[in-house]
């Protein structure tokens, strides 16, 4: 964070994504216990909101970013009613928060900026962040802090819900970290077939992400599926870390660098 912020203030930093929406307490560097609820369960989210508010001190201000319209309707109304306050979203009320070296840097998901900048707040050199959400994204950073793109694919139930609706006899299976090689079901082959499917992938992408750069990248996993594609990161040796508030930290990290400027 910029050290020449004098007062930090406190955020109400939100992750509005296509499932579910993340919200927790930031201040500085330190984020307080993350908050979900599913998208089409919001019933409570201004409450829920408003709880978590009443113990935030001021100056304070809400912020978030979001990949989901109908999510961030739903947010700005329950922050609006609820908090009395409007919500700060990065991409439309704060930039995006490092400098995005593609084509439309406007098209690009606010989630994924905001997990890279958090990723490389940290670390200071060249970073992939892989994010397991509803999509998968694996996105990298170069060492002087810019975000330069990346892959997005269908996340893990994503794949087997179109495995399952695409044909006739593949059923709806939850995934789970496979303890086989051989799948010895139809349940085993699908749940195998993905996670290690997105695992195969992330290999391929870093390995090419590192000739890119020229050196290994560090490597940080977030999203609600990451510690079950990636597993234990102590036995993996591909990520070095999973970090489940890493968005919650951009986000909170775009509104702190307008207030630097």
């Amino acid at each position: 964070m910029n050290e020449e912020i004098k007062e930090v203030p406190h955020v109400l930093a939100c992750d509005v994504g296509n499932s579910a929406v993340h919200f927790a307490h930031v201040h500085g560097d330190v984020v307080g216990e993350m908050q979900t609820i599913q998208i089409g369960r919001l019933g409570d989210l201004g409450s829920r909101l408003a709880a978590l508010w009443d113990q935030i001190p001021a100056p304070r201000k809400v912020a978030a970013a979001s990949v989901n319209a109908v999510g961030t309707k739903a947010l700005e109304a329950a922050v609006l009613e609820h908090l009395q306050q409007d919500v700060l979203l990065v991409g439309r009320d704060l930039p995006l928060p490092m400098q995005v070296d593609v084509e439309a840097p406007d098209k690009v998901g606010a989630d994924r900026v905001c997990a890279a900048v958090a990723a490389f707040d940290r670390l200071g050199v060249a970073c992939v962040v892989a994010d397991f959400g509803s999509a998968i994204t694996v996105d990298c950073v170069n060492d002087e802090g810019v975000f330069l793109g990346g892959a997005i694919m269908p996340g893990l139930r994503m794949s087997i819900k179109a495995l399952h609706e695409q044909t006739s006899m593949l059923p709806l299976v939850e995934p789970v970290n496979p303890d086989w090689v051989y799948g010895k079901n139809t349940s085993q082959a699908i749940a195998g077939g993905v996670v290690f499917g997105a695992r195969g992938a992330l290999k391929e992408l870093i390995e090419s992400y590192a000739t890119e750069l020229g050196h290994w990248p560090t490597v940080i996993a977030t999203g609600g599926d990451a510690a079950l594609v990636v597993g234990d990161v102590n036995e993996s040796g591909l990520v070095q870390a999973i970090v489940p508030d890493l968005v919650l930290r951009g986000a909170a990290m775009a509104y702190y660098n307008t207030l630097a400027k």
